[in-house]
């Protein structure tokens, strides 16, 4: 018998689910957090904008390196093993950086954070795919996608009035005792029975893969401080992108791949992850952009730009588990198309920001925005693995979830580069305006006349350099757009890549061939 269909036809565990989704709670609860502290961090230790989203591109950067060899670790190690690993890393790093003097120790303590993050999302997601079938995976995977919107659903608001009322550090501190509590759960409560696999990991690719994607990350990030002229720009830039086709080629080679590649054979799996790489990277542009405005340009309190970000997020949260029920009954395309068309929309009109922009309307474009992303995440992504063999499971996982990660990574170290670019273009321009008004004027400003003119300017060009960038975003969905009208239902494929002996089937392979 079908040892996959036996796997699903048992009751789904769920008290190891409520676990797995509770870590997962707190991983995502932490890093939504940090975006509306992100101004508070960098003017407390005199930072650029630039330096400072490196604790949120670092975050992300550590994920795709670690991702890549989740596939590896979910055939190798049992779920209890890999989850309290994971857990473990997660707190450490929470504790560290709850009480760091110094953004370097700040930012190596996230990346101690990402390490655990990166191993727990492929491992729940690996779980929940095993655990349901096929035509109950939408219903399943919508749930998930609530778990994973509830935290950002809190997370600005609670992050806003911590800000506002206490210091930055406690944000890691009210995180700490439930990574704690999590990690004990899973400590007594876990228990999964894993047979031994005898495979090991390729080092090379190892090292290609960080070399490869941290190269590529790197140049994108310093861009905006740097220029891209420099040679630590297109000098890294050159260094990963060699490295990741190195790495390419030898997954393709080697028999038992870190990342399997051969997995992009499957046309709907292709398709979904290069939408989700595409919306990816438009939606961490409003992530990070809009608490800039928010707050740089606007002045609005932190709180008050955490709660202009929740209601969007409620609706996303309320959307999950309908949006997953609604693809079950029609497939992802439907939903794409909708999803897409109405980010692309306010994409747009975010472009068209104005120092005279009212809160309300800040609100309003922002939650019809995380309505239309709540149609496409989890449906596209879903699809994609549904058309992926059993076997592949862990290789589909650890792929959309490497790619989410660079992809976001890289988009939104783009969109700052972009922005600062296009601040310091508009600055000059500006500058250079008021120049020629001062000349013309009879009297000579004061100081603080001066002073202040000065101020507004540079409020006024950051503005525009964020208007900017949510311009080229607007390019960026509706690439996406474009290719959602060619998705289709999907179906678990034959395993042609088990026939072709690319891979070595493991045990459990092995059972369902027979």
């Amino acid at each position: 018998m079908n040892n996959t269909a036996t796997q699903n036809t048992k009751k789904p565990p769920y008290g190891i689910i409520a676990i797995l989704m509770a870590g997962a709670f707190v991983a995502i609860l932490n890093s939504t957090l940090l975006n509306i502290a992100l101004p508070s961090i960098n003017k407390d230790f005199d930072i650029e904008a630039s330096v400072g989203q490196w604790l949120v591109t670092g975050y992300m950067l550590v994920n795709g390196i670690m991702i890549p060899t989740t596939a590896f670790l979910i055939q190798r190690y049992s779920i209890r093993r890999l989850f309290i690993t994971a857990m473990s890393l997660f707190t450490i790093g929470t504790l560290v950086a709850g009480f760091a003097d110094s953004f370097p120790v700040l930012l190596g303590a996230r990346m101690v954070q990402a390490s655990g993050s990166a191993i727990m999302m492929p491992v729940l997601m690996n779980f929940l795919l095993t655990s349901f079938p096929v035509e109950k995976r939408g219903s399943a995977m919508g749930v998930f996608g609530l778990v994973m919107i509830f935290a950002p659903a809190i997370g600005p608001t609670l992050s806003g009035y911590i800000v506002e009322h206490f210091h930055w550090h406690v944000l890691f501190r009210i995180i700490a005792p439930i990574a704690i509590i999590v990690l004990l759960f899973a400590i007594f409560k876990l228990k999964d029975k894993k047979d031994k696999v005898d495979i090991s990991i390729d080092v090379l690719s190892v090292i290609l893969s960080t070399l490869g994607f941290g190269g590529l990350l790197y140049g994108f990030s310093t861009a905006g401080s740097k220029g891209w002229d420099s040679v630590y720009v297109y000098g890294t830039l050159i260094i990963g992108f060699l490295s990741l086709v190195l790495f390419i080629v030898r997954q393709l080679k080697i028999p038992n791949p870190m990342l399997e590649f051969r997995i992009f054979k499957y046309p709907l799996f292709a398709l979904s992850a290069t939408i989700s790489i595409v919306v990816n990277i438009a939606m961490f542009s409003a992530m990070l952009l809009m608490p800039m405005y928010i707050q740089t340009v606007r002045g609005i309190s932190p709180l008050d730009s955490g709660l202009l970000l929740l209601p969007g997020a409620i609706i996303m949260g309320i959307m999950s588990p309908i949006t997953g029920k609604l693809f079950d009954k029609y497939g992802a395309r439907v939903l794409a198309i909708t999803g897409l068309t109405l980010t692309a929309i306010t994409t747009y009109m975010f472009s068209k920001l104005t120092m005279d922009t009212s809160y309300t309307t800040l609100i309003v474009i922002y939650s019809i925005r995380m309505f239309g992303m709540s149609m496409v995440m989890m449906p596209v992504m879903t699809n994609g693995l549904n058309q992926v063999p059993a076997r592949l499971n862990p290789h589909g996982t650890a792929m959309n979830n490497t790619l989410q990660q660079v992809s976001g990574a890289i988009g939104s170290a783009l969109m700052i580069t972009i922005m600062s670019n296009r601040t310091t273009t508009h600055a000059k321009e500006l500058a250079e305006d008021a120049m020629k008004n001062m000349s013309n004027a009879t009297a000579q400003p004061d100081a603080a006349t001066l002073a202040a003119a000065k101020e507004q300017l540079a409020m006024k060009a950051m503005m525009e350099g964020i208007n900017d960038a949510f311009l080229i975003s607007v390019g960026v969905v509706v690439i996406a757009l474009i290719l959602s009208f060619f998705m289709k239902r999907a179906k678990p494929a034959e395993d042609f890549l088990s026939k072709q002996n690319t891979v070595k089937p493991n045990s459990s392979a092995k059972l369902a061939e027979n």
